[in-house]
């Protein structure tokens, strides 16, 4: 007979401790380690893959026990590839992980990464219209609608390729959607799922494109607005939605639990406290979603903290900057604070924590210290000669530091912590420096800095933080962060560990950013081709589609790796019936209509968005002289291009009539410089087959428009992970910024930009007035600040408003806004004042992100 199970056998009990430590349920981690098989092979996976280092959330974990019990027919090569696949949260359902364990059963190593995304759904991405073109594909080849095969139809999805990954509910309400287009609305007669006899009242999910047509809400006009069902979802389920509640965190003393419960009123208080030193990038603004977000959503306050405890690191533009772009994405900080306001209090816990015995100076040298902790070769760990100094004594050597008698590297005052700790985070870390460089706010008080370790918790502390949310590259960290706060008596806040966000195809380093700008790779830190926040926005990146990307992520323990690709898509999304539409011509050719009289002129009201009333109108004129694309031009015709060639006729957007080839002129070369053409204004209309863009010649009223510059920003760096890179700067990218000169677009942009500036600022002026209406009604006066808060960066009306705010589609282009560098005189002109190009303007656009088809002129 085999051995009776239990539990509580010291071999088994450290399988389940094992098990749990990467994020199975105790449940789980007892009916795997009934399994000796499966169990083995799942230790084997944990310790091959380094899981515990990274806990997963039940799903994931649940994923890779089921990997244990199936991979069988694996190698282990191929077994640890989909288990990492999971942990990084790129197969995320079952149907994956049985598709990924088919195909590398078919496909071993070595494993082809692009054929094993597409066979396993990995980044599976489809928009409602190409869905909807699919499935009516499909069911032409399952010969044509009928509700009698409702269920066969859906069933019959998930094995066609194309729309096998696709959502399933996505696939049931298209179905319906087109049969009921096709057929009508479904007999009562026939069910709509085995089991139910009842029709379903739910209508179909209808998508941007639908016939429906959009609503008044479908404009993001508030960036806060903005998806604001899935943000609440966010907030209400998986990672976030189990976090605890208000005084829910144990504390060492009760007493400290019912203080924070008195101080806080059962409110959510959280913080981003980013370092002033450098430029947020797209991964911080998952960190500002999740703290402000939180907090908003459950009715609490953020605290926007400036981790300023290294002088030699920080600059006042890096302050500027961060505050700035919270407001731009649509945040107000309840408090700006500084760990520097601390500093007094800081030293005086620092001193209070030496006299109990749990703080030392040490004199080792970072080697002395690294070889005292096992060294590279992870050796045993010994405490060093100062440990255990006489309390005395290293009081009277903090003082020297602080009084500026140590140089930098001679002393730091350490944490006498845990050294038998498996975690090195408990293997007495360094509270305090000596740094000789005046700090911004404190100047040359102070030669002593805290470190980040020291100072996080306890300002953390201090403010009566209730959930303190940071990434899990500091989930060891928890266990010094409540160590040192139940060391020193105090309230000891609940830190809770998310998943961080990196997009694939750039760096995001600080340091790697830093040589791109300081040798010229790019033009700044702003750079539209960069990944800053900075550079976003100046791209013309709405903070809406940020926020949207971020919520759309979900939040979880897992690290989000994710695809330009995918951004981008999100970025478009949002802008398809967030921004008007304008006729632009990239390269204009000139074409002369010969049948209109030199001084026609009809002008042409047309909507700004067909689909979107709310933007209004704008008007243009129409003449003899107009400009088309030269891609919209040929002189040798075939049977599948449907644009101007020799005996074609093409419609033009918007215009009274299509117009008909005659001739062309060339210059010396033989480029086509002009083509003269008739308009087909008599007889019986034509229907064209396609329709171009144009821009009419028309003095009066300032048409067209003529773009200075045109800037077309392309992937900077040729792989996908240039970061890992040996030399990053040899993975850039050739002609990654393209400038056109001479680009048109319609004189509607001049009313288009001014009215959308002039909205942008009074929404700005409104916020800041609020936003400073509600900072001066929270003030304590009660508070002596330790430190004056004069130089803090103060919320503007400028912020928030810069010439991003333009932003536009240009029809059949791409989405395009204004860069900084371009200047229009109308915005600083009254409002009843009819904007009109000056001599001394400038107009610069950035192309923001192609359109979904990427300009779609195959035809």
């Amino acid at each position: 007979m085999p051995p009776k199970f239990d539990p509580n056998d010291p071999a088994v009990a450290e399988l389940i401790n094992l098990f749990k430590s990467f994020g199975l349920s105790e449940t789980k981690s007892l009916e795997v380690a009934r399994n000796p098989k499966t169990a083995a092979t799942l230790q084997e996976i944990v310790v091959s893959c380094k899981l515990t280092a990274n806990p997963l959330e039940d799903k994931q974990a649940g994923l890779i026990s089921l990997l244990a019990n199936q991979s069988s027919k694996l190698g282990e090569e191929e077994r640890d590839y989909i288990a990492k696949a999971i942990a990084d949260s790129r197969l995320k359902s079952n149907d994956q992980l049985n598709a990924a364990i088919k195909f590398l059963e078919v496909n071993p190593s070595p494993i082809d990464d692009a054929k094993f995304d597409y066979e396993c759904g990995v980044g599976f991405n489809i928009t409602p219209d190409e869905l909807k073109v699919e499935i009516k594909d499909y069911i032409d080849a399952q010969g044509g609608a009928a509700w009698e095969k409702f269920n066969a139809l859906l069933g019959g999805t998930r094995q066609d390729p194309r729309i096998r990954w696709a959502n399933t509910l996505d696939v049931k309400n298209t179905i319906e959607a087109l049969l009921t287009e096709e057929l009508g609305p479904k007999p009562k007669a026939v069910p709509a799922s085995k089991g139910k006899g009842k029709d379903s009242k739910k209508e179909p999910v209808t998508s941007a494109g639908s016939t429906s047509g959009p609503s008044t809400s479908n404009i993001d006009r508030d960036p806060i607005a903005s998806s604001a069902a899935t943000e609440r979802s966010v907030f209400e389920e998986g990672f976030l939605g189990k976090l605890h509640k208000v005084g829910g965190n144990v504390q060492k003393h009760e007493s400290r639990r019912k203080e924070h419960l008195d101080w806080t009123k059962g409110k959510v208080f959280t913080r981003f406290p980013p370092e002033p030193n450098g430029f947020l990038h797209i991964g911080h603004s998952k960190a500002i979603f999740i703290n402000f977000g939180y907090a908003a959503h459950n009715g609490g306050h953020c605290y926007l903290r400036y981790d300023d405890t290294n002088p030699e690191a920080e600059e006042g533009r890096y302050f500027e900057s961060i505050l700035e772009i919270v407001r731009w994405l649509g945040y107000e900080p309840y408090k700006i604070t500084y760990s520097s306001d601390h500093f007094q209090k800081l030293y005086e816990l620092a001193v209070d924590l030496t006299k109990r015995g749990l703080a030392y100076v040490c004199h080792c040298t970072g080697e002395e210290i690294n070889a005292a902790r096992g060294g590279a070769e992870r050796g045993p760990r010994y405490a060093c000669a100062h440990r255990d100094r006489p309390i005395e004594e290293s009081l009277a050597e903090f003082e020297k530091m602080k009084s500026g008698q140590r140089k930098p590297g001679e002393a730091i005052l350490r944490m006498k912590q845990d050294l038998e700790d498996g975690n090195p985070q408990m293997w007495d870390l360094v509270a305090y420096r000596v740094i000789n460089t005046p700090h911004h706010r404190t100047g040359d008080k102070w030669v002593i800095y805290p470190t980040y370790d020291f100072t996080h918790c306890l300002c953390d502390s201090f403010e009566n933080i209730t959930h303190s949310l940071c990434t899990t590259e500091f989930v060891q960290s928890r266990v010094s962060y409540e160590w040192l706060c139940n060391a020193l008596d105090i309230y000891c806040p609940r830190q809770s560990e998310y998943g961080r966000l990196n997009i694939e195809g750039t760096v995001m380093s600080k340091r790697k950013l830093k040589k791109l700008v300081d040798q010229k790779y790019v033009m700044d830190w702003d750079d539209p081709r960069l990944y800053t926040l900075i550079a976003l926005r100046r791209r013309g990146v709405p903070p809406g589609a940020i926020k949207a990307f971020v919520s759309g992520l979900g939040v979880s323990t897992a690290t989000t790796n994710i695809q330009l690709s995918r951004l981008e898509q999100s970025i478009r999304e949002h802008l398809e019936l967030n921004v008007p539409r304008l006729l632009m011509v990239v390269k204009p050719l000139k074409v002369t209509i010969e049948n209109l009289a030199e001084d026609f002129v009809q002008m042409i009201e047309k909507p700004l968005h067909p689909k979107v009333p709310e933007f209004g109108t704008s008007t243009i004129p129409f003449t003899r002289t107009i400009y088309i694309d030269q891609d919209d031009f040929r002189l040798e015709d075939s049977k599948d291009y449907f644009r101007l060639a020799p005996g074609k006729t093409v419609g033009l957007f918007q215009a009274p009539y299509p117009i008909t080839y005659v001739s062309h002129n060339t210059d010396e070369s033989g480029k086509v410089i002009e083509v003269i053409c008739k308009a087909e204004n008599t007889g019986p209309p034509k229907k064209p087959k396609a329709f171009i863009q144009w821009v009419a010649e028309h003095a009066p009223t300032g048409s067209p428009i003529r773009i200075d510059e045109l800037r077309i920003f392309h992937q900077l760096f040729k792989s996908a992970n240039p970061a890992a890179e040996p030399d990053y700067l040899k993975d850039i990218a050739p002609d990654t910024l393209e400038t056109i000169k001479g680009s048109m677009i319609e004189v509607g942009f001049l009313p288009l930009a001014k009215k959308a500036y002039a909205a942008a600022l009074k929404e700005g002026k409104e916020r800041t007035e609020n936003a400073l209406k509600a900072d001066k009604e929270s003030a304590d006066p009660s508070v002596k600040e330790e430190i004056s808060h004069d130089d803090a960066p103060r919320a503007t009306a400028e912020q928030l408003v810069g010439n991003e705010v333009v932003r536009f589609q240009g029809l059949r282009v791409g989405y395009f806004a204004l860069d900084k560098d371009a200047a229009l005189s109308c915005f600083k002109e009254s409002e009843a004042a009819s904007p009109a190009l000056k001599p001394v303007d400038k107009v610069v656009l950035n192309r923001v992100v192609s359109l979904k088809e990427d300009s779609g002129k195959s035809t």
